[in-house]
C-alpha cells in the first residue's frame, strides 16, 4: 500500500519575489502537516513555467515543476472551490493554483486546501489517495 499523492498548485504575478511564494507554499504544507517530501510536484499555468518565483520555489523544495495550458486548467472549473472571473480575464482559466493541483493529481483527486493568497501569489494543495 502506498500513501497519498499530493500536488502543490502555485499562481503568481510576474516578478513576484520567490521568498513570498516559498513562504506561502510552506504555510500550505504546514497547515496539512506534510513536508515537501510528501509532494510530487509544484504545478502552475504554462504562462509561468519560466517565472523565477515558481522555478526557485520548486528548486528549494526539491520538486519538479509541471505546467499546464489555460485550456487544460479551464476544464477543472467545475471542481474549483474559488473560481475567479478576474483570473479568467488575465489567464483564460478560472483558477490557476487550484486547477493546476487538481490536474496534477488526476480526476479522482480532491483539493485539501483551496486557494490561499499572499500579496502577489496563490497556492492550493490537492491529493489523490492511493490504495
Amino acid at each position: 500500500m502506498t500513501g497519498p499523492i499530493y500536488a502543490l498548485g502555485i499562481g503568481c504575478e510576474r516578478g513576484c519575489d520567490w521568498h513570498e511564494v516559498l513562504d506561502l507554499a510552506d504555510g500550505v504544507l504546514h497547515a496539512v502537516g506534510i513536508t515537501a517530501a510528501d509532494v510530487s510536484c509544484v504545478c502552475s499555468i504554462d504562462q509561468r513555467k519560466s517565472e523565477p518565483a515558481l522555478v526557485q520555489t520548486a528548486e528549494r523544495l526539491g520538486l519538479p515543476v509541471r505546467c499546464f495550458s489555460a485550456d487544460v486548467l479551464e476544464q477543472q472549473t467545475p471542481r474549483l472551490l474559488n473560481p475567479s472571473e478576474r483570473v479568467f480575464a488575465l489567464t483564460g482559466c478560472h483558477g490557476v493554483a487550484e486547477a493546476a493541483a487538481l490536474v496534477a493529481v488526476g480526476p479522482d483527486g480532491i483539493l485539501v486546501i483551496g486557494k490561499t493568497k499572499s500579496a502577489h501569489a496563490t497556492a492550493a494543495l490537492a491529493v489523490k489517495r492511493q490504495a
